[in-house]
């Protein structure tokens, strides 16, 4: 039996159904309503941890000769894979910018109590916009936006011995782990392609000096001689369903 999971987050409260509220899927082709600025986010990926306290806005910008109505406005964002479905959806404020046009406006806060998807689900989301002009020209872009919803990822850094005579090896540890949705909890990421970097104490630029990969628990480590004081970091790249992330770097004097 398939589970599908819907989001309405107007209140903060999470609404679940077994079925989807969700805009028309077909929509007009030719219409006078013109789509300005379509922003998700702020234009960063969306990244959800495990707190479930998370917060996002889908923001559109459109006109039309006759100006955009508040009815029909529909803003969402979901994915489908296989049978895991979820979705965050509603109605957004819309305000007139001016005779012509519109900028509509929907926060999504997630519910302390169930707010986050499956892991399945990380990746690219499809964006849905569904607004009606004054005189009735309606548009509906079915989906046809993409926007990346993604695990947080988190990194820890321990370099020592501090201090440490110059010429000596500074053993550098951490562990790689990123949100599992599934089970609300971090766990270790495994196999990950993660850079060692490097900030002389007095700049502000880190350098990267090699590449370590996680092992099976989402563990660190490497050994580097010391040279001169300064900060030592992990820095992930991220992946498709996985944020980017850098360690707070761990100074260490050398003497």
């Amino acid at each position: 039996m398939r589970m599908k999971s819907i989001g309405a987050v107007l209140t903060g409260a999470l609404v679940l159904s077994a079925s989807a509220a969700v805009a028309p899927a077909a929509y007009a082709t030719e219409t006078g309503v013109v789509i300005q600025k379509l922003s998700v986010n702020g234009g960063k990926p969306i990244v959800l941890g495990t707190s479930q306290s998370e917060s996002f806005t889908i923001s559109v910008t459109a006109s039309d000769d006759s100006g955009i109505s508040k009815d029909l406005a529909f803003l969402q964002i979901d994915r489908e894979v296989g049978d895991d479905y979820w979705s965050y959806h509603g109605t957004p404020t819309c305000t007139a910018v001016n005779a012509t046009t519109s900028t509509c406006k929907l926060t999504f806060k997630l519910d302390s109590g169930w707010g986050v998807p499956r892991n399945a689900l990380a990746g690219k989301w499809d964006v849905t916009v569904q607004l009606q002009s004054k005189d009735g020209d309606f548009y509906n872009n079915g989906g046809a936006a993409k926007h990346p919803v993604l695990r947080r990822g988190t990194l820890s850094v321990n370099a020592g011995p501090e201090p440490v005579a110059k010429g000596k090896p500074i053993t550098v540890t951490g562990k790689l782990a990123r949100a599992n949705w599934d089970r609300r909890v971090y766990a270790g990421y495994t196999n990950q392609p993660v850079k060692l970097q490097f900030r002389k104490a007095g700049t502000s630029t880190y350098t990267t000096l090699k590449t370590v990969y996680s092992n099976a628990t989402g563990n660190l480590s490497t050994t580097v001689t010391a040279a001169t004081d300064g900060y030592w970091r992990w820095s992930f790249a991220g992946t498709s369903t996985t944020s980017a992330v850098n360690a707070t770097g761990d100074y260490v004097d050398v003497r």
